[in-house]
Formats: C-alpha cells, sequence, structure tokens
C-alpha cells in the first residue's frame, strides 16, 4: 500500500470515505476512556498496599536512633529515608533532604523562594530583575511550564532528542544572558519523549559556565528507576558537577509518586551540602517538620535500595503489555501510512506520537469527541503553543491492556483521518 502522502488526491478522497465511516462506527460506540495523564493503574497501586500494615497503633514509632516520628523536629527528614532516597539518587545523605509527597510542590516552593530571597550566591533575588528566563527543553512536562507561567517566568524553548537537549545552544544561550537563571531538565526516560540524557548531555550540563552567578539546573529525576523495556543508565549529575567545579549548579528532585501512592507519597531534594545547609536555612521559616510517620512507613516497606529495585520490577511488569498495546497499534496502523512517527521508550510513562505538522489539534478533538481523552495537543510546549501542532502525549499507564486497544484503535483512524483531511487541503 501507498504511504498517504504518496497518494493521487482520487485516492486520498476513497481513503477519506472509508476512514470516516469508520470513525463513525467508533464513535457510535459511546466510549469513555482517558489517556490524558501518566497515572499508576489500579494494579500499581495494589502493589504498595501491605505498606499501609507497616504501622499500627501499636507500631514503635520511633528511628534507629530514638526519633520520635510522631512529634515535631528533623526537618532535613529522618535518618533512615535520607539514606534510602540518597541511595536511590546516588548521593550522600546529607545532601537529601526529604520533604512532603509531592516533588512538584518542591519545585515551585524552590522557585518562589528563589525569588523572594535568591539562592545561594544570589547578588538578590531573582523577583528583583525586572525579567528572568528558563530554557524549557521541548517536548517537556507541562507542569514545569505551568510554574514557570504562573510566576511570570518567560520561557525559552530548546529541541529536545532522544539524547538530550540541543546543548550548543544551551552553552551560548547561558553564557550571554544573565536573566537566565534555570533549566528543566527531565533526564531519564524523559516526559514525553522516553529517552534519556546521554553521558555528553550530562557533561556539558554540568560544565556549564552560566554568565548568571544564581543559574540552577532543575533536574527532575522523576523516572530514575522506572523502566518498562530496559534499564538505561546516566551519569551522576551530582558527581559531574563536582568534577567539573560546579558543585551548587544543580537541583535533583525525585519522589515515590510512582512508586508507592500518587499523593501519598515521600518527595526528596538532592543537592551539594552547601545547597542543602541553605535550603535548611531558608525552610526554617516555612516548616518544622514534614510527615515523618510517612518516611517511616516507606522505609520499613523497602528497607533499602534492593528493595525498591524489586517493587520497580513489579511496576514494569505491569507496564509492559500496556506499552505494548499502544507500540504495535502504531506500528500495525500508521507505520505504512507515513503520516507520524514515534519513539519506542525504554521506560517512563509515555509515548511520543509525531503526527503530520498541522494535525495533533484535529486527531485529540477527533478523538475527544469519540470518547478517548488525550494531553492537550500543546501541552508539551511553553504556553500550550507546539509551534508546529505536532506533539500527542499518549499515556498508557492507566487503562487496562483491553481498554488500551480500544482507545488506540480510536487514535489511529483518527491520526489517519487528520492527516488524509491535511493533505486534502493542500
Amino acid at each position: 500500500m501507498k504511504s498517504y502522502p504518496e497518494m493521487t488526491k482520487t485516492e486520498l478522497e476513497a481513503q477519506h470515505k472509508e476512514l470516516a465511516a469508520a470513525y463513525d462506527r467508533l464513535k457510535a460506540k459511546g466510549l469513555k476512556l482517558n489517556m490524558a495523564r501518566g497515572k499508576p493503574g489500579l494494579d500499581q497501586l495494589a502493589l504498595s498496599m501491605p505498606m499501609l500494615d507497616t504501622l499500627t497503633a501499636q507500631s514503635d514509632c520511633f528511628t534507629e536512633n530514638g526519633i520520635d516520628c510522631r512529634n515535631y523536629g528533623e526537618l532535613p527528614g529522618i535518618p533512615e529515608a535520607r539514606k534510602l532516597f540518597g541511595d536511590y539518587l546516588g548521593i550522600q545523605p546529607e545532601e537529601v533532604i526529604v520533604v512532603g509527597s509531592a516533588s512538584l510542590t518542591f519545585m515551585y516552593d524552590c522557585i518562589a523562594r528563589a525569588m523572594l530571597m535568591g539562592v545561594l550566591g544570589s547578588e538578590k533575588p531573582w523577583g528583583k530583575y525586572e525579567k528572568i528566563k528558563f530554557l524549557c527543553p521541548v517536548p517537556g512536562y507541562d507542569r514545569h511550564f505551568t510554574i514557570c507561567e504562573s510566576l511570570g517566568i518567560e520561557m525559552i524553548n530548546i529541541p529536545l532528542t532522544e539524547w538530550g537537549p540541543d546543548m550548543d545552544l544551551v552553552d551560548r544561550l547561558v553564557a550571554e544572558d544573565e536573566t537566565i537563571k534555570g533549566i528543566w531538565c527531565v533526564p531519564k526516560y524523559t516526559n514525553p519523549l522516553g529517552g534519556s540524557y546521554s553521558d555528553e548531555a550530562v557533561r556539558r550540563l554540568a560544565n556549564l559556565k552560566p554568565k548568571a552567578k544564581d543559574f540552577r539546573i532543575f533536574w527532575d529525576n522523576a523516572y530514575n528507576m522506572h523502566y518498562v523495556y530496559r534499564h538505561v543508565p546516566i551519569l551522576n549529575i551530582l558527581e559531574e558537577c563536582k568534577k567539573a567545579g560546579n558543585p551548587d549548579l544543580v537541583y535533583i528532585f525525585g519522589s515515590t509518586s510512582k512508586i508507592s501512592f500518587p499523593g501519598a507519597g515521600v518527595a526528596f531534594f538532592g543537592a551539594s551540602k552547601e545547597n542543602v545547609d541553605f535550603t535548611l536555612k531558608q525552610l526554617n521559616a516555612q516548616s518544622i517538620s514534614w510527615d515523618k510517620m510517612n518516611m517511616l512507613r516507606h522505609v520499613r516497606f523497602f528497607q533499602d535500595l534492593d528493595g525498591l529495585r524489586a517493587h520497580l520490577d513489579k511496576h514494569a511488569a505491569l507496564l509492559r503489555p500496556k506499552f505494548d498495546a499502544v507500540l504495535h497499534a502504531l506500528e500495525g496502523e500508521l507505520a505504512s501510512a507515513g503520516v507520524g512517527t514515534w519513539v519506542t521508550p525504554c521506560g517512563g510513562y509515555f509515548v511520543t506520537y509525531m503526527s503530520m505538522p498541522g494535525c495533533a489539534k484535529r486527531i485529540v478533538s477527533l478523538c475527544k469527541e469519540a470518547g478517548v481523552v488525550l494531553t492537550d495537543a500543546g501541552a508539551t510546549h511553553p504556553y500550550h503553543k507546539d509551534p508546529e501542532d505536532s506533539y500527542i502525549r499518549l499515556a498508557p499507564s492507566f487503562p487496562s491492556p483491553e481498554e488500551l486497544a480500544q482507545a488506540m484503535e480510536v487514535f489511529c483512524t483518527a491520526a489517519k483521518l487528520a492527516a488524509v483531511e491535511k493533505l486534502l487541503a493542500q
């Protein structure tokens, strides 16, 4: 079969008639399916239910060194949790602060504090500048962009490949503009492309020479050990920053939101000891302690890094059939049509489809009309403006494999229909 771009107008018109009829049949089914956000499925959440039994009314609620987790204190987090999540990030316990349930909240807090009070090495708070900017690799995570937009921070698009951001562009921009205060990075199984930063990309980021002395890399390592098909190692960014003489350049964020329970997990922040100490001084005005009972619950359930690894092996086994369903549908239905491309991720929570330019919004709209909710087209870019109107983020984690098969039938039909409409309009 010819690809759609190779077809004559007559052939495209015949395809359009056939696809429109197929779409109407799917629409008539009255489906109600959601692939909008990367939420763990019910089977994944069930894996952590035994954690709720680790602390009862009869439990010893003291840490190994005698801290009473029921009471105030220990702003950096309990020692066992700092050790466990330091091991998870590959850094030392004293380089970790264990915080509340959401890393996103702490990212916002870090930027808000920087706006009000500055960071280690600041000449003045970020908010005292007439304008500040962040570099945003695209496609990227919509919530990062929302933080910047809500605080009036100008965002600059940086092209992102499977192997990292365009480092030539990053190098040049940060070296010449002191109003650029940070860059967002999801370094492993990126949201949404699913790629991982190469050694070169990590080293070049660690060796940046920003004009702004208070520039920070916001290293959102949300999917650190969340493989689906294959583990992909990446370099330790903090170690590379130390080697480069830039130990204070990076802030690392992570959580158990997709390991235990979203909204009831544990989040953590990693940085140089100097950054950690500075941050704790700022936090002292904000809080006395976090939820140490939840920290204790997590530590007793997972025990150590091997326990975390074993738990994530179970997650991968549940996610793999769902990713298979999405990828098999794309390959079987769209590969020969020549109307889009996609990246097969090794891990993470998403598959990104790149449609023909000018088709993404139409595809998402067609899917919604047929009962399949996707992430809004444009959400992968700052200000919800994808200049190519091409990127669509597919989130396979929450629906069952059977529901995914139905959703992907709708998606593939919509993708082909939108492409034919586009080609006929040219």
